[in-house]
C-alpha cells in the first residue's frame, strides 16, 4: 500500500473551491482581517494572525460572528505559500494546555480523598488537558468542505513537523479528531464504474499510487472490463473524495506476475472462469489519514462483495511490491557481503561480473553480485536463471525474519497486511520489471493471501507474538530458519 500527493491541478482547484466558499461565511457575517497578509506570512503580519486565532477561541461577537473570523483565517491560510503555512500552523500550535492549568488539575486530583472528590478532579484534568486549539479545529471541521481542510492540514504538519513538539502535538490532536470521526462505521464503500463523474475518475487516475494509470483507455480497463473490480471508501463529509481505494482483478491461481496482470489484452470472456481475487493495487488518496487504518476493512469489504457476486471466488490474495528490498540488501551486501550467497551462487555471479568461474582473478562475491544487480540483468536470460534463486531466497529472508533484526524494520507493505491478517503465500521472482518494480525491489513481489478462517488468529500472531504467518513453500526457502 502506498501515498500520493494529489497533483498541482487538484491542490489548486481545491483551494479555489474552499476560498469561494468560505468568503461568501465571512461576507455574510461582514468579519476580515484588516490589511493583506503576505504569503510567506512574516513576523509582522503573524500578530495580527496570533490575534485573529485569540478572538476565534474566545467567541467574541456570538456564533455567527465566530464562524465567520474562523473561514477568513481559514482563507488567509490557503493563500500562503508553504513557508507562510508552516508558519501559520506554529502560530495555532501555541495555543496548547496551559501549564499552570494542568499543574493546579494535576494537584486537585493527588489531593483528592474520596470518589466524588476524584471524579470532580479527573473531570477537571480532562478539561485541563484539551489545548484550546482543539475549539477552531472544530469551528473549520463545521464549515463547508472543512474535513477536508484539516485533512490536508494535517498532511502538511506530517511534511514539516520534524522534531518540533508544539507541532507533533498538533498533528496529534487533528490525527484524534480525524480519527474519530472516520471510524469505519461512518464509511461507505462503493464499487467504481467507468459511469462515474468525470472528475472523480481524474481523482482515481492521480491518486493511484502502486501501478500508475497511464491513459483514459487504461483506467477504463481497470473500471469496466469484465475480469475487473474498483472499489472505494467515501466519508459522508468528503463525498467526492475517495479516501482509500483496491483495484482487483479475476483470475484463474495466483497472479505472478504485474505486467500480465495489467495487460489490456483481455477478451470478453476473461472473468468467468476466475476462481482468485486478486488486490493488486491499494492506494490511499488522502496523506492527512496516515496512521488512520481502515484499509484492513476495505480489503475484507470488498471480498465480501466480490464472492456474494462471484460464488467460483474461493481464494483472495494481492501480488505486492516489496518497497523496502532493494535497500535492504544493498546494505546487507556492503555490511556482509560473503554471507549472503551460498558457495555455487557466489561462483555462478561472479561468473557474470567477469570473474570466469570465480578465479583469483574475479570480484570479491558482494562486489560481483552489486555489479550484477546494478546492470540490466533482467535483459540476460543467464543472469535471470543465475540470479533467481538466491534473490527468491533473500527476499524471504527479508520479510520472514524482520523481528530477528531489532535494528531493522518490517517492510510497510508487509506490515499492512500482516497487520490485517493475510499470510505470505509466494515469493514471485521478477514479477515486476517496470523501472519502479526494478529501483525499489528487482522486481520482486509477493502474495499476501487472505483466508477468511484464519484472518483473526494470524493478526494475533504478527501483533501479539510478533510472528509472521507463512505458507510451507515460502518457509522452505529458508531451511536453516528455527521455526
Amino acid at each position: 500500500m502506498s501515498t500520493t500527493p494529489a497533483s498541482g491541478a487538484l491542490v489548486d482547484r481545491t483551494l479555489a473551491n474552499l476560498r469561494n466558499a468560505w468568503r461568501e461565511v465571512t461576507d455574510s457575517a461582514r468579519v476580515a482581517l484588516t490589511g493583506v497578509v503576505r504569503p510567506d506570512l512574516p513576523p509582522e503580519d503573524s500578530d495580527r494572525i496570533e490575534r485573529q486565532i485569540a478572538a476565534c477561541l474566545e467567541g467574541r461577537g456570538g456564533e455567527v460572528s465566530a464562524r465567520a473570523r474562523a473561514a477568513d483565517l481559514g482563507r488567509t491560510y490557503l493563500s500562503l505559500d508553504p513557508t507562510g503555512r508552516q508558519r501559520f500552523m506554529e502560530l495555532l500550535a501555541r495555543f496548547g494546555a496551559a501549564d499552570e492549568d494542568l499543574d493546579e488539575a494535576a494537584r486537585a486530583m493527588l489531593a483528592a480523598r474520596d470518589r466524588a472528590a476524584r471524579i470532580v478532579a479527573t473531570r477537571r484534568l480532562q478539561k485541563a488537558l484539551m489545548a484550546p486549539r482543539m475549539s477552531l479545529l472544530r469551528q473549520f471541521s463545521a464549515l463547508p468542505n472543512g474535513v477536508k481542510f484539516l485533512v490536508d492540514m494535517r498532511a502538511e504538519l506530517l511534511e514539516v513537523k520534524g522534531d518540533d513538539v508544539e507541532l507533533a502535538a498538533l498533528e496529534a490532536d487533528l490525527k484524534e479528531l480525524l480519527s474519530s470521526w472516520f471510524d469505519v462505521g461512518l464509511l461507505n464503500l462503493q464499487r467504481i464504474t467507468w459511469n462515474a463523474p468525470a472528475a472523480l475518475l481524474e481523482k482515481l487516475a492521480d491518486y493511484e499510487a502502486v501501478h500508475a494509470i497511464r491513459s483514459w483507455q487504461d483506467l477504463k480497463h481497470r473500471l469496466d472490463s469484465t475480469d475487473r473490480r474498483f472499489y472505494a471508501f467515501f466519508h459522508p463529509n468528503m463525498a467526492e473524495e475517495p479516501l482509500i481505494f483496491v483495484e482487483v482483478a479475476l483470475v484463474e491461481g495466483l497472479a505472478d506476475n504485474v505486467q500480465k496482470l495489467l495487460d489490456k489484452g483481455k477478451s470478453e470472456e476473461a472473468g468467468k472462469t476466475a476462481d482468485t481475487a486478486i488486490f493488486y493495487s491499494i492506494s490511499n488518496a488522502q496523506r492527512g489519514l496516515s496512521g488512520i487504518s481502515f484499509g484492513g476493512f476495505l480489503i475484507k469489504r470488498v471480498l465480501d462483495d466480490v464472492t456474494r457476486e462471484l460464488p467460483a471466488i474461493k481464494t483472495a490474495a494481492t501480488l505486492s511490491p516489496i518497497p523496502g528490498f532493494r535497500n535492504w540488501l544493498e546494505r546487507r551486501i556492503e555490511a556482509d557481503g560473503k554471507s549472503l550467497l551460498l558457495a555455487a551462487e557466489s561462483r555462478a555471479v561472479k561468473g557474470l561480473a567477469g570473474g570466469g568461474a570465480g578465479g583469483p582473478g574475479g570480484p570479491a562475491g558482494s562486489e560481483a553480485l552489486l555489479a550484477v544487480l546494478a546492470s540490466r540483468w533482467q535483459r540476460d536470460d543467464k543472469a535471470v536463471e543465475v540470479l533467481r534463486q538466491p534473490l527468491t531466497r533473500l527476499a524471504a529472508s527479508y520479510l520472514l525474519s524482520p523481528f530477528d533484526r531489532p535494528d531493522e524494520r518490517v517492510d510497510r507493505v508487509a506490515h499492512f497486511h500482516l497487520s490485517n491478517g493475510a499470510r505470505i503465500e509466494r515469493i514471485n521472482f521478477l514479477a515486476d520489471s517496470s523501472a519502479q518494480g526494478m529501483r525499489q525491489s528487482y522486481g520482486m513481489m509477493v502474495n499476501y493471501r487472505y483466508k477468511p478462517g484464519d484472518i483473526e488468529a494470524n493478526h494475533e500472531a504478527y501483533k501479539g507474538e510478533k510472528r509472521i504467518v507463512a505458507s510451507n513453500a515460502v518457509k522452505s526457502l529458508l531451511p536453516r530458519r528455527k521455526r
